[in-house]
């Protein structure tokens, strides 16, 4: 195996960055700075571990360190439950301590905090039972009052376009009023959420996106008074750059005084990937990005001089990915599509490799949309190849293996035993989840009589869409190529991922596996 190379990289190498930071599915990120270090944290929904940390020294260059929680703390969670869960998180550094807030739609407010981010974290903390309550940021105020600023889902509460605002325990346990209502976006913001509050030279200010994912802007709200009134200026929209809906983020001060937001756009089925925009300010507002008009809106850059943080290093890095499976941990690229539970892989059952066992889908599922062992991880870049090389010892004529790309519309290839025979079957598998239904077709596509079998699919973007083709190999050498063009599409609320499983499809149990060698990509 090769030993693979970034496949996207902000870092140009020469004093500048590009834009997207990070092209994957980091959606609705927030970060701060403490010290010489950098946090983000992004909504992950119902996947688990639950809301990753990525770190940086530079704001260009990151890594993933580690997640808030394994699993979120709810029995209906061990089944998929398509973007439900963690939304839009906050982080903060506040009294020697780290603390994440996010709203979960359907279940409440929670909080977790830490001395260390890269150690354990506080087990979820319920701050408010409710629903509908989402987007969650604190603030602490000079005076030790905190507060706690979020928006409201119209499809869990029936209304949209608020912001509000409530006194909480310092120590960020619950809520101590309903909270009051600050902005009402309905005219000139709609759809206003996402917000984070700071303070600044007297002014409380407020940075929340509006007008709609794909399509928004940048509003930045300030009042001398917590409640207000705010007054609102939008600071950084589309304008004729081809970055949409530029929104959603957090302000970062620098040590040597500069300022830099970062925010997401929305790539369609490659996610919501980051985007990072100099900042500085005029009269009290922030102004973001480059060419800004008359009314002092911005728009994002696509290449600017790196951040000044002091003496930095000129290793690259970016989100993981490849994984040679030699810790005793998996990656912390790979996330389940629900609760995980750990008799689904084992990493001590052979040096150097994972093992995935084939336990049964859980009654009444008989699609891969909504089967919970599948482990995969975000698309990384426009266009790359992932490779992995998979070993197998099935028991069942209904164990599976192979990889998968998913969306609302899914596909890949995998292996299962012939029935009534030797040797495995090749299957090209495509699935497509629309209006609460899921439709899913097999083609047999050879029969294999090795029980070892490279797998590959090639990402390429055409005509901003990603087209998967999908190839395996007996060798690692020779490619052979199955199966249809597959366009990779979004899936409720994430981008496509990239992935591998192991399953029993009926229900059975079961003592076959497979071992996973490696997964590149590159």
């Amino acid at each position: 195996m090769s030993k693979a190379k970034h496949v996207w990289s902000a870092d140009l190498g020469d004093g500048t960055f590009q834009n997207p930071i990070i092209h994957a599915d980091y959606s609705d990120p927030d970060m701060i700075r403490v010290g010489e270090d950098f946090f983000m944290v992004s909504s992950s929904f119902n996947m688990s571990p639950a809301l990753p940390i990525l770190h940086s020294k530079d704001l260009v260059n990151w890594k993933i360190i580690n997640h808030v929680c394994e699993t979120f703390p709810y029995a209906h969670f061990d089944r998929p439950r398509h973007g439900e869960g963690v939304w839009a998180p906050s982080i903060r550094f506040h009294d020697g301590k780290f603390w994440v807030f996010f709203g979960a739609p359907d279940e409440g407010v929670f909080m977790s905090n830490t001395e260390d981010p890269f150690g354990q974290w506080s087990p979820l903390h319920l701050v408010k039972e409710a629903k509908g309550w989402i987007d969650t940021c604190p603030f602490w105020d000079d005076d030790g009052q905190a507060y706690l600023v979020n928006a409201f889902a119209r499809s869990r509460i029936g209304f949209k376009h608020i912001l509000n605002i409530c006194k909480m325990n310092p120590d960020g346990t619950e809520l101590l009023d309903e909270g009051q209502y600050i902005f009402d976006g309905t005219k000139e913001h709609p759809t206003i959420e996402g917000p984070k509050m700071y303070k600044r030279n007297g002014y409380y200010y407020i940075f929340a996106p509006a007008g709609g994912v794909a399509t928004g802007w940048q509003t930045i709200l300030r009042s001398k008074n917590i409640y207000g009134p705010y007054e609102d200026k939008i600071v950084l929209h589309q304008g004729n750059s081809d970055v949409n809906g530029p929104h959603q983020g957090g302000w970062v001060e620098l040590e040597s005084g500069e300022s830099w937001f970062l925010h997401f756009q929305d790539k369609d089925a490659y996610g919501r990937i980051v985007h990072m925009q100099p900042m500085y300010w005029e009269n009290d507002w922030p102004v973001m990005g480059h060419n800004v008009n008359e009314d002092g809106i911005g728009e994002p850059v696509n290449r600017w001089k790196k951040p000044n943080v002091g003496v930095t290093s000129d290793q690259i890095i970016a989100p993981q990915t490849s994984d040679e499976f030699s810790s005793d941990k998996l990656g912390l690229q790979w996330q389940w599509r629900a609760n995980v539970k750990h008799e689904w892989y084992s990493l001590n059952e052979k040096e150097n490799q994972l093992r995935l066992f084939a336990k049964q889908q859980p009654e009444g599922i008989k699609t891969f949309y909504d089967t919970p062992q599948i482990a995969t991880q975000k698309f990384p870049a426009p266009t790359f190849t992932a490779t992995t090389k998979m070993s197998f010892s099935f028991a069942s004529p209904y164990d599976a293996a192979g990889i998968i790309v998913f969306g609302f519309h899914y596909a890949g290839l995998l292996v299962k035993p012939v029935k009534n025979g030797s040797g495995l079957e090749l299957v090209y598998f495509h699935g497509e989840h629309e209006n609460e239904t899921t439709k899913e077709t097999e083609q047999k596509m050879k029969h294999i009589d090795s029980d070892t079998i490279y797998f590959r699919v090639s990402v390429f973007e055409k005509n901003k869409e990603p087209k998967c083709h999908f190839s395996f190999s007996l060798d690692g050498d020779t490619y052979e190529q199955v199966g249809d063009e597959f366009t990779a599409t979004v899936a409720r609320w994430i981008g496509a991922q990239v992935g591998m499983f192991c399953v029993n499809r009926d229900h059975q149990a079961s003592d076959g596996f497979t071992d996973v060698d490696w997964f590149t990509i590159e």
